[in-house]
């Protein structure tokens, strides 16, 4: 038997390749992701992990930020929506659904990045959409402001996930100076030219990232009842 002929049977004795979908792909991207970061999840990484070319992908994911759009949503059937159906304060339950949203991305540094422009569409977001409205439902908020205050809620958590993200690991001591550097900055403000800040001092950094996080979710939860959504014409 020759070599051709050899690679030739090699080739027809070798499993088939599972045919492409969609969920196959996201599932994948999911498991490359926590395997090597997001910024790993390319659409020539995922191919060379599928065994196919990149160009085969493209028929199920339009490109990266659709792909990571659904990395996302499908990670996202990790948010606790428990308290959307237990009994307690609305306020509060809400506030728990969020907080184990953002801490989420918390987990995933690379993610909480890219959630910031990536807006998943699939059933965990909608999922988690519905249950942020059904608790402002459930707490009376008029429905045009309650549409608007869903969006504006999930931002902040996004926004703040992403922040935490951006200064990246405090291996070498950098986040740590950083915020010496800005405790000195305003601990040292004149009172001569910038009293208010004076004024404050320790209190501008005063709690803890969690604690300024509730306390903010709260601000935008409770301010919806005196801010009216402008009258806008809707979509079709």
């Amino acid at each position: 038997m020759t070599a051709n002929s050899a690679a030739r049977q090699s080739r027809r004795e070798r499993p088939a390749k599972p045919a492409l979908t969609r969920d196959g792909i996201i599932a994948t991207a999911v498991d490359l992701m926590r395997a090597e970061g997001l910024e790993r999840v390319t659409m020539r990484r995922l191919a060379q992990e599928l065994d196919t070319g990149p160009a085969s992908l493209y028929v199920y994911v339009r490109n990266t930020a659709e792909l990571h759009a659904a990395v996302l949503d499908e990670l996202l059937a990790g948010v606790d929506l428990s308290p959307v159906t237990a009994e307690g304060d609305w306020r509060e339950r809400l506030v728990r659904v969020l907080m184990s949203y953002t801490d989420l991305l918390f987990a995933y540094p690379g993610l909480a990045r890219s959630a910031v422009a990536a807006r998943p569409f699939g059933t965990y977001f909608l999922n988690l959409t519905e249950g942020v409205l059904a608790l402002l439902h459930e707490g009376g908020v008029a429905p045009d402001r309650a549409a608007w205050l869903v969006d504006v809620l999930l931002q902040f958590g996004t926004a703040t996930a992403a922040e935490h993200a951006w200064r990246g690991p405090d291996e070498d001591g950098h986040n740590e100076e950083d915020w010496e550097a800005l405790a000195a900055g305003l601990m040292g403000a004149s009172e001569r030219t910038h009293p208010r800040i004076a004024a404050l001092g320790p209190r501008l950094l005063s709690g803890s990232p969690q604690e300024r996080l509730v306390w903010g979710f709260h601000v935008l939860i409770n301010g919806v009842a005196h801010t009216p959504v402008p009258d806008v014409p809707t979509p079709l």
